[in-house]
C-alpha cells in the first residue's frame, strides 16, 4: 500500500465528488472534484519545475484555498511541505532557507524581490501566491492539465517539516512523517466523532499543526465541509455558527466570543463540539462558556513535534483546567525535572510522550534530536505536568518557566490561577527574573479591566510566602504569538533588570 498521505486522504474523500469541501465567506464553493483538480494542476507545476520526492517546498503565504491546494500538491508529488509563519521577516527567512535548502519557495508577490536572492543562493525557484489566491503559481497551474499521478512514499518518509518558534534558541525543524500525521488524524477522528456530516469553522492559520494537520486533515479525510475564514473574526464566526458543527480554536477565540452578546444558546444549538488548544484555557473561560452556550469546551494538548497527545473525552467528564487523558496509542510518563529518573504519577514532572504520532527528529540536528528524544522513543516535551490517578493530565507550565526562588520551586500556573480568581483581573503571567539574593524572584504581569487592588496582599494566606510575587506589573494585554500563547520569554526580557 502506498504510504503517501495524499493517497490516504484522497481514498476517504466522499464518493460523490460534487460534495463541497471548502466554502469561503464570499460564497466560493470548492467541491472535492475541484479540490483534486486544483491540487493536480499545482502538482503538475511542481513536477515541471523538477520537484522530486524528498525535495522541500517552502511556503510563506497568506491563508487561501489555493494554499490548501498547494499543501495537497506537495503531498501528491512526495515533496516535503514546509510552511512558515507569515510574520517572519526576510532576515529571519534567510536562516530557514539556508537550513532547509528548498527546491521551491512560494511567497507573497510583495516579498519576492527581497527573497529571490536568498532562494537563488540555494538553488531554489521562487513562485508567488497572494492572499487572494493569485500569483505566478496559480497562473502556471491554470495552464496545466491536472496531474493524477501520486508519488510512492513509505509511511516513515518525511511528509512535512514544521519549524519550532525558537524561543529557547535557534529554530528547529521538526520532521513529521506520513505515518505521524495519518495516525494522529485517525485517532482524533474516532476520539472526536468526526463524520462527513461535520461542518468545521476554520479560523486558524495554516502554517501550524493545529490549523493545518488537525483541522484540515481531519475534516477532509471524513468528507466534511470547511467554512474557510482568512482569520478569526468573532462576529463572522457567530454569523456562521448556525451552519456549522465544530469550531477548533485557541483560548483567545473563546474569550472574544464571550465578549459578544450574540453568543447565546440558540446561536450555538447546531454546534456539537467546541475544541480548544495551543495555549492553556482558563478555567473561568470554561465555566463562562458553558453558562452561555450550554456546552463544555473540549480542551486537548499537543505539540509541533507530536501532534495531539491527550484530549478530554467527547463523551464523559471534560474537566476544566485539564487536557484530559492520553489518546489511544499514546503513552505518557513524568520525568524528574532535575534528574534522569522518573517520578511517581502523583508528583509534578516533565511530561514525556511516546507513540506513532511522535516526530522522526529535528532536521539536520542529530544532537538536538538525541537530547530531546530518548533511546526508548519517549519525547521530552518540556512541559511540567501532573497526572491524576484516572489519567487526566494537568499542565503546570513549561520546565523553562519554572521559577526557583531561594532554592524553592514555584510553579507559575498555581500562582496564576490564584491571581486570575481576583476581581478585575482578566489573566496573568508569572515569571522569574534575576534577583541578587533569591537567584530568581517571582514577578506577576497582570492584565486587568480595572483596579485589582493589592494583588500580593490578596494572595497572603492562600499561597506560601515564597510563592508570593515580589513585584506586580499591571498591563492592558499580555504579549502573545500567532497561536495565542503568552510570550513569557518577552516578559522575562522586559523585566530582567527589575531587581538589578
Amino acid at each position: 500500500m502506498n504510504g503517501n498521505l495524499f493517497a490516504r486522504l484522497a481514498a476517504r474523500f466522499p464518493a460523490d465528488a460534487s460534495t463541497v469541501a471548502i466554502e469561503t465567506p464570499e460564497g466560493r464553493a470548492i467541491t472535492y472534484a475541484d479540490l483534486l483538480a486544483a491540487s493536480g494542476r499545482m502538482a503538475a507545476v511542481l513536477r515541471a519545475e523538477g520537484v522530486v520526492p524528498g525535495d522541500r517546498v517552502m511556503v510563506q503565504v497568506e491563508k487561501s484555498p489555493e494554499a490548501v491546494f498547494l499543501y495537497l500538491a506537495c503531498l501528491q508529488v512526495g515533496a516535503i511541505y514546509l510552511p512558515l509563519n507569515t510574520a517572519y521577516t526576510a532576515s529571519e527567512l534567510a536562516y530557514f532557507i539556508a537550513d532547509a535548502e528548498p527546491r521551491v519557495l512560494v511567497c507573497d508577490p510583495g516579498a519576492e524581490a527581497a527573497l529571490r536572492p536568498l532562494a537563488e543562493r540555494v538553488g531554489a525557484l521562487p513562485l508567488t501566491l497572494d492572499a487572494g489566491g493569485r500569483g505566478g503559481l496559480t497562473t502556471a497551474a491554470l495552464a496545466k492539465a491536472p496531474d493524477t499521478a501520486v508519488a510512492a512514499r513509505a509511511g516513515a518518509d518525511v511528509a512535512a517539516i514544521l519549524y519550532t518558534s525558537g524561543t529557547t534558541g535557534r529554530s528547529k525543524g521538526a520532521m513529521l512523517t506520513g505515518d505521524n500525521l495519518w495516525s494522529n488524524a485517525l485517532t482524533l477522528s474516532e476520539a472526536w466523532g468526526f463524520s462527513g456530516a461535520d461542518v468545521l469553522l476554520h479560523a486558524l492559520p495554516i502554517y501550524h499543526t493545529h490549523g493545518l494537520f488537525v483541522a484540515l486533515n481531519l475534516t477532509l479525510m471524513n468528507g466534511g465541509r470547511v467554512l474557510f475564514l482568512p482569520k478569526f473574526d468573532a462576529e463572522l464566526i457567530l454569523e456562521l455558527m448556525p451552519r456549522a458543527t465544530v469550531l477548533m480554536g485557541v483560548p483567545t477565540f473563546y474569550t472574544r466570543l464571550l465578549a459578544s452578546p450574540r453568543l447565546t444558546r440558540p446561536r450555538a444549538r447546531a454546534m456539537r463540539l467546541f475544541i480548544s488548544g495551543s495555549a492553556p484555557l482558563l478555567a473561568q473561560t470554561h465555566v463562562e462558556f458553558e453558562a452561555r452556550t450550554g456546552q463544555r469546551i473540549l480542551e486537548r494538548y499537543g505539540m509541533t513535534e507530536t501532534g495531539m497527545n491527550t484530549s478530554n473525552p467527547l463523551e464523559g467528564d471534560r474537566r476544566a483546567g485539564t487536557v484530559g487523558p492520553a489518546l489511544p496509542g499514546v503513552e505518557l510518563r513524568l520525568g524528574d525535572p532535575a534528574a534522569s529518573g522518573y517520578r511517581p504519577a502523583e508528583g509534578v514532572g516533565v511530561l514525556e510522550v511516546r507513540g506513532p504520532n511522535v516526530f522522526a527528529g529535528y532536521w539536520r540536528m542529530p544532537e538536538k534530536t538525541a537530547a530531546e528524544k530518548r533511546a526508548d522513543g519517549f519525547f521530552i516535551t518540556g512541559d511540567l505536568a501532573t497526572i491524576s490517578e484516572d489519567g487526566y493530565v494537568t499542565i503546570v507550565g513549561r520546565a523553562r518557566d519554572l521559577v526557583i526562588s531561594g532554592g524553592l520551586n514555584v510553579y507559575p500556573k498555581e500562582v496564576e490561577e490564584a491571581i486570575d480568581a481576583l476581581p478585575e483581573v482578566i489573566e496573568s503571567a508569572v515569571i522569574g527574573v534575576p534577583h541578587p539574593d533569591l537567584g530568581e524572584a517571582v514577578v506577576a504581569v497582570v492584565a486587568t479591566r480595572g483596579d485589582p487592588g493589592d494583588v500580593t496582599g490578596a494572595l497572603r494566606g492562600r499561597l506560601a510566602a515564597f510563592k508570593l510575587p515580589r513585584h506586580v506589573a499591571l498591563v492592558e494585554d499580555l504579549p502573545r504569538n500567532a497561536m495565542g500563547k503568552v510570550q513569557k520569554a518577552a516578559l522575562r526580557e522586559r523585566f530582567a533588570g527589575l531587581f538589578a
